[in-house]
Parts: structure tokens; C-alpha cells; sequence
């Protein structure tokens, strides 16, 4: 059976997260029931790049999948993207995966976005894809702490307390902090993350950015340890997946 990489984006507020789940709606269910008419008839199985938690956005999620039929990788994106309307999935990309490639495991780097928009005014448009603030943030108060962070370190002060990680030693690439109008963007990148580690940095990060907490505040929090020490858990709806990065080269159509 032929194994095919999927580009999908997706508007998380209707879903309890890319993983299956009992009793909610799911990213992963809604894509392996799509593709159900290219294997026979039966649920194809994924792998993904991550596991997004409920509410979270995609524009660069990757999953493997296992379908019956071979066909060219833009019949399979045609196929699913027919079963997926109306609701807010979408296929963007598809290519045969390399022998022994997975999702999952292959992956050498992750992207993550984090909006907040920092008015007095709630917002209309972006309303669930935005962390509202109603007061200004000092973003370059946040992006010199963030700095603080880069590196491999004990992530356990910005680690859920349902996180299933064997360990919380991480390697942060990038967290880059920067303001766009009215909004706040933080960036950030790494081979992987634990769960809520970024909702969890920027809940912290904004503790400086309203001048509640010193610059040097975070890294203080990141060495002891402890997550009771650290900011609020972000909410959900400003996080958006954008990418993941793979040595093995893919041929998206």
C-alpha cells in the first residue's frame, strides 16, 4: 500500500485537537474518513507532525498516510479535499512519501506563530485566531526576554502537567518577538516541543510585555524548574502550526 505526505491547513476552533478522540470531532478523523473511498473503504491511517491541541490552527501541518489505491499525489489532495467541505480543512499539498519516512520521527524542525492583538477594541475579523489584550505590550521588552530562552535547557517550567514527554530537555531555535500594527507576533521554531511549551513561553512572555515582570524575569522562571513559577497558559485560538522541515526532500503537487 502506498504511503503519500499531506500538506493540510485548518481553522482549529471546530475540532478537539488533530488527534481522534471518543466523543469530539478531530482533524485525524475527518481526513483518514475523507480519504476512506481511495482504501477500500476504510478509514486511512495517519501520522502527523503534531499533535495540535484544540482550538489551534494549521498552515503547514504534515501527516503520512496509508491509502489502497496508487494514484498521483494531486488525485489523492483532489479526493480528500471533495469529502472535507464544508468544513474548514483543507489538503494544500500531497507527494509520495520516501521509503521509511514518517511524519512524525523524520521531522528535523517545527514552526509555530502566536498573534496577540494588543487594542483596546476586541477583534471582529480575526476574532478566534488572536489572544486579546486590551493594553499595549512593550514587544521589544518581550523579544529581549525571549532571548533568554534560546537553546537547550530543563523546559520544564513551561511544560503541561498532562505532558507525556520522557524528558523536558529541548533545544529552542528561534522565539522572536516583534510587533505588526496592532499585533504582536512571536515565532517560534525547534526540532520539537512539549506540550503547551509555546502557549506556555508566551503567556509568560506577555507578563513583560505588560511591565508586570522584569526582562530577565523568564530566563529567572526557565532555570528553577517549576511551572507554578511561570506565566498563564495562552489561550489557544492565537497559535497557528506553520510549518515542519524534513532532510528528505518531498515533490508537493
Amino acid at each position: 500500500m502506498p504511503f503519500y505526505a499531506l500538506q493540510i491547513e485548518y481553522d482549529g476552533a471546530p475540532y478537539a485537537g488533530w488527534q481522534r478522540q471518543e466523543n469530539a470531532p478531530s482533524i485525524q478523523q475527518l481526513i483518514e474518513e475523507a480519504a476512506a473511498p481511495l482504501n477500500g473503504g476504510q478509514p486511512a491511517a495517519t501520522v502527523a507532525a503534531g499533535r495540535t491541541d484544540a482550538g489551534v490552527h494549521a498552515v503547514g501541518q504534515v501527516a503520512r498516510i496509508e491509502i489502497a489505491l496508487d494514484l498521483p499525489p494531486e488525485r489523492v489532495r483532489e479526493a480528500i479535499n471533495a469529502r472535507t467541505r464544508p468544513h474548514p480543512v483543507a489538503v494544500v499539498a500531497a507527494a509520495r512519501a520516501p521509503e521509511g519516512w514518517n511524519a512524525r520521527f523524520s521531522a528535523t524542525r517545527r514552526g509555530y506563530r502566536y498573534r496577540i492583538l494588543d487594542r483596546p477594541a476586541r477583534p471582529a475579523l480575526d476574532l478566534g485566531r488572536v489572544w486579546h489584550l486590551p493594553r499595549r505590550l512593550d514587544a521589544a521588552a518581550m523579544h529581549a526576554a525571549a532571548q533568554g530562552l534560546l537553546g537547550r535547557h530543563d523546559f520544564s517550567a513551561f511544560r503541561a502537567s498532562a505532558c507525556q514527554a520522557k524528558d523536558a530537555l529541548r533545544t529552542l531555535d528561534r522565539l522572536d518577538v516583534f510587533r505588526d500594527g496592532d499585533e504582536i507576533i512571536i515565532l517560534a521554531e525547534a526540532r520539537s516541543f512539549l506540550h503547551h511549551q509555546v502557549r506556555n513561553m508566551v503567556g509568560t512572555l506577555a507578563e513583560v510585555g505588560s511591565g508586570r515582570r522584569s526582562v530577565s524575569w523568564p530566563a529567572e522562571v526557565l532555570a528553577r524548574c517549576e511551572r507554578r513559577l511561570a506565566g498563564q497558559t495562552a489561550p489557544a485560538e492565537g497559535l497557528c502550526f506553520t510549518f515542519v522541515s524534513y532532510d528528505a526532500p518531498l515533490e508537493w503537487g
